[in-house]
């Protein structure tokens, strides 16, 4: 029996021996549009089963399966993830395919009998060949704004309407429509089945204003709130500016992007949401702009061991929290805020107090930042402003609080530079890195910038081309 791998390659070998890269140029006018239509009905085919091996994956890494989760079993912190790796999509893509794969998939009850999918006729016409994923995520996106509070009938025939109307088969619908065009009819059905849809309420929303720290649970503090629409619509830009993909315009470099296409993004949206808040809100409390605290800026004091931090096991404690922070997170700070030590007797008096040691000062961090030009991990598209610096070799170790011994990492890369297989050195003064070793199994060090004038440097080192 041929299994689906085997299948789809004898597919595409077929596929390839059919059309020459070339083939488009030679056709006439009509053809060239013909070819175009019929190559697009076999792509919306694939497209099809992309989206239903990606709801598979999903459906296998569940949270409730634990450790036998997919993408745990391939380490992997997410299907997005996993997906990324084997296809070698944006992350954007493989969200997308696995939210397409979820609703339409057909689905089992708590007692174990099969349910039709979430939108069945959509599901039809998509493994069908009749309805490409852009028009299908579409109707998905639009209607299910209003599934909450939508009568299941109307739904239903809201649903049929919009495929028929996206496949050229409604009444007196002459060709299929456009998925922007589909778009705003699906907006209008939305509308429909949900005619009290919500109204601003300034006064209502200033009274319900908050945010929230919850009580913590498996190690992390839960957020609650709501946000003011504009207060929404700031916090949106600023993510935006930080993990929107950059283009042409972007501070980025053609070398950059390059990496980024090679590497990819491990992270899922909402955990680089996260790593955004966190570098904003280091960036604010050293920005000498907030109130002090006890004649200096908001710091956060942590305490630990020494016994504990040689050894490598315990925690450590942060005030503001109430659950210990584990010895990394403990570590990670100290490289990026340094330590005092304080010695206690056995009765808990204070026999001893040492100096703080001493951080990167503003001269410094402005030198790394121009050698540097960002966060060194490649790939990785936060700014210098918004880095950190992390001594190569750890201060506790000795290492000197140099530019020769910091380099800027984001606040992700500076928390799992332990342990995301990532290396990074000094060499005369100047970082190298090595990928990890699933990336680059020659573990090759190489000398790695952002920096702008560098990387100008660097390009006019570069030898001409041999010439043809």
């Amino acid at each position: 029996m041929t299994s689906p791998r085997d299948a789809f390659e004898q597919l595409r070998t077929a596929l390839v021996g059919v059309l020459g890269f070339e083939a488009a140029s030679r056709c006439c006018d009509d053809d060239l549009l013909a070819a175009m239509s019929a190559l697009e009905a076999l792509g919306r085919v694939v497209d099809a089963h992309r989206v239903a091996f990606a709801g598979e994956v999903a459906e296998r890494s569940r949270v409730e399966l634990g450790d036998q989760r997919l993408s745990t079993r391939t380490s992997c912190r997410s299907a997005a993830e996993l997906i990324e790796r084997v296809t070698q999509v944006s992350g954007v893509e493989a969200r997308r395919r696995i939210g397409l794969g979820g609703a339409t998939r057909a689905r089992t009850g708590f007692t174990g009998e099969p349910l039709d999918a979430e939108f069945p006729q959509v599901a039809a016409a998509l493994f069908g060949g009749e309805l490409g994923t852009d028009a299908a995520g579409t109707i998905i996106r639009e209607l299910d704004r209003a599934r909450p509070v939508a009568d299941p009938a109307a739904f239903a025939v809201a649903e049929r309407a919009l495929v028929a109307e996206a496949t050229g088969q409604g009444e007196g619908v002459p060709v299929r429509c456009s998925a922007d065009e589909l778009r705003v009819q699906a907006q209008a059905w939305s509308v429909f089945l949900d005619q009290d849809g919500p109204e601003p309420d300034d006064e209502r929303a200033m009274r319900r204003r908050g945010f929230r720290l919850g009580r913590a649970r498996d190690g992390l503090v839960p957020v609650t709130g709501e946000l003011m629409p504009e207060v929404a619509a700031k916090l949106t830009r600023l993510f935006d500016a930080h993990l929107a993909p950059r283009s042409g315009g972007g501070f980025m470099t053609d070398e950059e992007r390059a990496r980024i296409a090679e590497f990819g993004e491990t992270r899922t949206a909402d955990q680089q949401r996260h790593d955004v808040l966190a570098a904003a809100i280091d960036t604010a409390a050293r920005s000498g702009e907030h109130p002090t605290i006890g004649g200096a800026a908001p710091t956060v004091l942590v305490s630990v061991r020494a016994s504990d931090l040689a050894a490598g096991r315990g925690v450590a404690h942060a005030d503001g929290t109430e659950i210990p922070i584990s010895l990394r997170a403990a570590k990670h700070m100290i490289c990026t805020g340094g330590t005092q030590m304080v010695v206690f007797d056995d009765h808990g008096r204070i026999m001893a107090l040492g100096s703080a040691e001493r951080c990167f000062t503003s001269h410094q961090r402005r030198a790394i930042t121009l050698r540097d030009g960002g966060c060194l991990i490649p790939g990785c598209s936060v700014p210098a402003a918004w880095c950190e610096i992390h001594h190569v070799i750890p201060d506790i170790d000795g290492g000197p609080t140099h530019p020769d011994n910091g380099v800027l990492l984001c606040w992700f890369h500076h928390r799992t530079i332990d342990t995301s297989g990532w290396a990074i050195r000094m060499h005369r003064g100047v970082p190298q890195i090595r990928p990890p070793a699933w990336l680059d199994p020659g573990g090759r060090w190489r000398p790695v910038t952002k920096s702008p004038t560098r990387l100008a440097d660097r390009r006019d080192r570069r030898p001409e081309a041999p010439a043809a």
